[in-house]
């Protein structure tokens, strides 16, 4: 069985990963199972270097479409035009894609066009809120996909509501967390950390790149202003998305418990969640993993594709309502925040069963 492995920014890869490993192992035990992995360039990323496939053990793509960015049409219509070339170079059984960007969309589209049946990895989820892009790919990556991998029950619920057949569902849990049980004894301290001399649960972590906050120059000044005055003095530690840093630098915020830095790699950004007293966010995967950390969250967006992180993890979702931001704050520093659980299936073991179901279709198929 041969697949295509669609990849177009760094979560992509954090997300197939352990997919691959999961094959490898499969294909070491005498199945006939390859995969071919295409990163379409979707996102330049400075952090895509060696050291980050070195440390997630993850191979080096096949082949980089190198679409780079453009307008969402333009940024479109490149990763079709150049899947489609390559797709038809390296015949394929069934292409896998994973989570909701454009990559993700445009390499569904331009498989079923050719015939080649598509496998959804974290299929299902919705916000509801057709003014986010991702919410446009997930329906219509969905709307096509043959065999869909979901993250929780919310999700196969809303497949189910759509009309897809239970038989094409299945629920696997979530490889965003395999990732993470895999490699949580490597987070290892940025230099803030010695910098500044953070202690365990004694600083915050501020995380921001939605438009619908950083975009509004004054519903941002506002937004940081409120977290500022009501964080109890506590150091915030603010790794600053590069649509932020501008929007920031025109605004001249400024305060000493505030701490902006670069974005961080995945093994030091985590260990600031890890040991963090809190998250501030509007992030849906930053969501995943302080549930599975147990680490308070406060979500910082009307609404959120990852419900269970509400109902059963540690997020609370409080919108742009400064109130109730101000009252979740000072739950969270003052240490009354709600007990949190892990979801279930999030246990680690999600590619695996990805990975069992997709050697049973092609069994039966």
């Amino acid at each position: 069985m041969k697949l295509t492995i669609v990849a177009g920014a760094r979560p992509n890869f954090m997300k197939i990963a352990p997919i691959i490993r999961a094959l490898d192992l499969k294909a070491s035990k005498g199945f006939e199972i390859s995969f071919r992995l295409v990163h379409t360039g979707q996102h330049y990323d400075k952090n895509l270097s060696d050291t980050f496939f070195e440390e997630l053990n993850i191979p080096y793509p096949d082949i980089n479409l190198d679409v780079k960015s453009g307008t969402q049409a333009e940024q479109t219509a490149a990763i079709m035009i150049a899947f489609e070339s390559d797709l038809e170079q390296h015949p394929s059984d069934l292409v896998i894609v994973v989570g909701d960007v454009t990559s993700t969309m445009a390499c569904t589209i331009v498989a079923k066009k050719m015939g080649v049946k598509v496998a959804h990895v974290e299929a299902g989820i919705r916000s509801g809120d057709m003014r986010m892009p991702e919410e446009i790919n997930r329906i219509v990556t969905d709307s096509l996909t043959d065999y869909f991998f979901t993250t929780s029950k919310h999700a196969n619920s809303n497949l189910i509501k759509l009309g897809v057949a239970e038989h094409r569902i299945f629920f696997v849990g979530n490889v965003m967390i395999d990732t993470l049980k895999k490699h949580q004894k490597q987070f290892n301290p940025p230099a803030i950390w010695s910098d500044i001399d953070l202690k365990p649960q004694g600083y915050l972590v501020m995380t921001l790149h939605r438009p619908s906050n950083v975009d509004e120059e004054i519903k941002l000044k506002t937004l940081i202003s409120s977290i500022l005055s009501q964080s109890n003095n506590i150091p915030i530690i603010f790794p600053v998305h590069p649509r932020t840093k501008h929007i920031l630098e025109r605004l001249k915020i400024q305060h000493e418990n505030l701490h902006c830095i670069e974005p961080l790699g995945y093994f030091q950004f985590n260990y600031l969640v890890q040991h963090a007293l809190g998250v501030l966010t509007d992030s849906g995967g930053i969501t995943e993993e302080t549930t599975v950390m147990n680490v308070p969250c406060i979500t910082l967006r009307e609404n959120t594709e990852r419900p269970e992180t509400c109902e059963i993890g540690t997020n609370i979702l409080v919108g742009h309502d400064l109130d109730l931001l101000g009252n979740a704050l000072r739950k969270m520093v003052n240490k009354n925040w709600k007990s949190g659980e892990i979801p279930e299936l999030w246990d680690g073991h999600a590619a695996e069963r990805i990975v069992d179901h997709i050697v049973a279709i092609n069994r039966n198929s």
